[in-house]
């Protein structure tokens, strides 16, 4: 049950980072800090949940991981096929301007 909640956060979390990478160029700098800065925040999540490094929880979370960032770039392409701007690299920014 701790695993599936720990990957629901992980999804979650990844959704802005898929958002900003779908924005920028492709293995430029942004676009490499967009996969890798989640990783410690969810190394920390891994030992602060007590979850630890146990091989039946890579699978789970590793396709947490990149489906938050899919869904990220899914969601960014989905807005700007239909049109709504303005279109950001921050997906709460973009969010919020939205709803204003």
């Amino acid at each position: 049950m701790n695993l599936f909640i720990i990957a629901a956060i992980v999804l979650i979390f990844n959704l802005p980072f898929g958002y900003w990478r779908a924005n920028v160029k492709r293995f430029s700098l942004q676009w490499v800090l967009a996969i890798h800065i989640p990783v410690p925040f969810i190394i920390a999540l891994r030992l602060l949940s007590g979850l630890g490094f146990q091989l039946i929880t890579y699978p789970v979370l590793v396709g947490a991981f990149f489906g938050g960032q899919f869904l990220g770039r899914y969601f960014f392409n989905y807005r700007k096929s239909k049109l709504i701007y303005p279109l950001t690299s921050c997906l709460i920014c973009d969010l919020l301007r939205s709803l204003s």
